[in-house]
């Protein structure tokens, strides 16, 4: 992928919390068409879909049909919450070659509003299974609790990050999780995997977000100001936890320094970070995993401040998934993030922000996806 030659031109998001009523389909369906607005651009000249929905195998073939539009090249390839970030290289690759022209990528999910449970066919795998794990809490409690007998981590540094978390939502009128935390109220919230307990978990919320995409060529005739794709990468290490081969070190590490490097900038350079917060300990293992810190040091890092609001290291100032939105997989929606924060729109931009770091993450631990964003300029 070659640096600056695509450019999202269009963000949106729908139904964040609960929207009742609307299946997964039709909330990615209305998130991307409200990004096609945002971006002026319109249905007809769309060739490519990428999309995973919680609950339909072949999404790119219904979205086409519930669009009714017919596109060159659908995906709908699924690696968890870093899917849309794979699908984010794959159509910025095909757009540099000239095979499409405009790419909606598009997720969604009601799965508060239908059930109230997360939504995933993912499972346990069989050497695990006998153990009757939380699935998939009790994998990343294991990473937690790895990293504290190896670094001296602690539960108020988990807490740290959903105080943060939560302290950005206080100003996104968007997220669903608002009001006051403490770290007292998340060290006596109820322990549901040790040393992972209720604040330490993500939320169960509907849903949908998009992005379009295009050469940068064509956008620099688009509504609003274009945001460079500047360089992504994934990396996979494992599926299941207990093939993970080392419990604090994930494949962030190597997508993150991979996308950098396509991007032509090192951690100092980056103005926010949008990190998929499915647990609290992702944040700390993603901040060193991607250098924003040594490893070890992550715990130390959320507990100074640094990534709360008026700190020197934005993280997730939507709310990210502790706080703002999580409807089964969050990746679109720290994508969507990254770009309201280049163009100033965002609920609280970050002044002069002019570089964006977004990562996802899969399954447990398991797939990682790194995707970084600049001002065209």
């Amino acid at each position: 992928m070659t640096r600056g030659k695509t450019a999202v031109v269009g963000a949106a998001t729908h139904g964040i919390g609960e929207c009742p009523g609307e299946s997964s389909l039709e909330m990615a369906a209305t998130a991307g068409l409200k990004a096609l607005l945002d971006a002026g651009v319109e249905l007809s000249e769309v060739d490519a879909l990428f999309i995973c929905l919680p609950d339909d195998m072949f999404a790119g073939l219904s979205l086409a049909e519930h669009l009714g539009v017919h596109p060159k090249f659908t995906d709908c390839n699924r690696t968890g919450g870093s899917a849309p970030v794979s699908h984010l290289i794959t159509a910025a690759a095909m757009l540099e070659a000239g095979e499409i022209d405009v790419a909606l990528l598009a997720y969604g999910s009601n799965q508060r509003s239908s059930g109230g449970k997360l939504s995933t066919p993912a499972r346990p795998s069989p050497y695990e299974a006998p153990y009757r794990p939380l699935f998939p809490a009790s994998g990343y409690a294991l990473a937690a609790a790895r990293h504290m007998h190896e670094f001296g981590t602690t539960r108020e540094d988990l807490a740290a990050v959903a105080v943060a978390a939560r302290q950005w939502a206080n100003r996104n009128p968007e997220a669903f999780a608002t009001g006051d935390l403490t770290i007292d109220d998340c060290l006596a919230s109820r322990m549901i995997t040790s040393p992972l307990s209720k604040s330490d978990f993500c939320l169960v919320t509907d849903g949908a977000a998009a992005i379009v995409l295009t050469r940068s060529d064509r956008a620099r005739d688009s509504r609003p100001k274009a945001v460079s794709l500047l360089g992504a990468a994934a990396a996979t290490s494992h599926h299941h936890i207990t093939s993970m081969p080392d419990l604090t070190m994930t494949a962030a590490s190597e997508s993150g320094p991979r996308a950098m490097q396509q991007a032509g900038i090192s951690p100092s350079d980056v103005d926010v970070v949008q990190l998929y917060d499915a647990f609290t300990i992702n944040t700390i293992l993603f901040l060193e995993d991607l250098g924003f810190c040594a490893k070890g040091e992550g715990g130390s890092l959320v507990s100074s401040g640094a990534i709360a609001p008026g700190g020197t290291l934005p993280v997730n100032t939507n709310g990210g998934g502790l706080s703002c939105v999580h409807p089964g997989m969050y990746g679109l929606f720290a994508i969507v993030e990254s770009v309201r924060q280049l163009r100033g729109d965002a609920a609280s931009p970050i002044p002069g922000a002019e570089i964006a770091l977004a990562h996802t993450n899969g399954g447990t631990l398991s797939s990682q996806a790194t995707a970084i964003f600049g001002l065209a300029a």
